[in-house]
């Protein structure tokens, strides 16, 4: 996998999929800001101008960050199921999953703002058994048709407790493009990278019905940090 390819910029770890963007960006605001101090004679137009391309480009490098995650608490059972992403919870309800899992599941969305970091982190410990990627639409990505309806990305993740989590990367109105890193037969880890997704989305989680939820509906998550939730550990005794 190649997540581990960034880049520091003014201080800041770049996700690298975000380096030519910000890099055309520069050049561009470079270029206009070089035309508009040539071409304004009142010069505190030029330089209003040159302020709201250097916000533009601030907001874009934030989108991009790329923050060290490590999750904290106990994983020592492999029971962990951890926030993907940064953002905010938007459904946590009973729902039938017809893709892979055919059975009912607890379906945790959680929905990212072009603020949030978009870097998407893997939720629980295990080998990944199945992916696909699916075109779709490009509704946004906080309405429930979503999940079902949009351009996405699904991975099955199986634990060492024999549970099978399904992780869906959703695009939105304004996310044009997913990338999944992960691959079937995969060994991963809740301090692993699944992917990113560009300018605005969403990621589903379908749990077990007998998970314990850790979390409630509007609450804040954080990518690679949160604990969501916790399977039910089947091996024990």
């Amino acid at each position: 996998m190649q997540v581990n390819r960034t880049i520091r910029y003014m201080k800041v770890k770049i996700h690298h999929e975000g380096e030519n963007i910000l890099l055309m960006l520069f050049l561009i605001i470079v270029a206009s800001g070089a035309l508009a101090y040539s071409f304004f004679d009142y010069k505190p137009v030029a330089w209003c101008l040159i302020v709201l391309m250097a916000i533009l480009f601030l907001l874009v490098l934030n989108f991009f960050r790329l923050p060290r995650r490590h999750f904290k608490g106990d994983n020592s059972a492999g029971t962990a199921v951890v926030s993907s992403v940064d953002g905010t919870v938007v459904a946590l309800e009973e729902v039938y999953e017809d893709e892979y899992l055919h059975r009912n599941c607890i379906q945790l969305s959680v929905f990212m703002t072009v603020f949030n970091v978009h870097a998407n982190w893997v939720p629980v410990k295990g080998e990944v058994i199945y992916y696909k990627h699916h075109s779709g639409r490009f509704l946004a990505a906080n309405l429930p048709k979503s999940s079902s309806d949009n351009e996405r990305s699904s991975i099955v993740i199986r634990t060492a407790t024999g549970e099978e989590i399904l992780v869906r990367q959703i695009a939105g109105a304004v996310a044009r493009r997913i990338v999944t890193y992960v691959e079937q037969g995969e060994t991963v880890d809740i301090n692993d990278f699944i992917g990113f997704i560009k300018f605005g989305s969403r990621v589903d989680i379908f749990l077990p019905l007998d998970t314990q939820i850790m979390v409630k509906l509007g609450d804040r998550t954080w990518g690679g940090e949160t604990l969501v939730a916790r399977l039910k550990n089947n091996t024990e005794a």
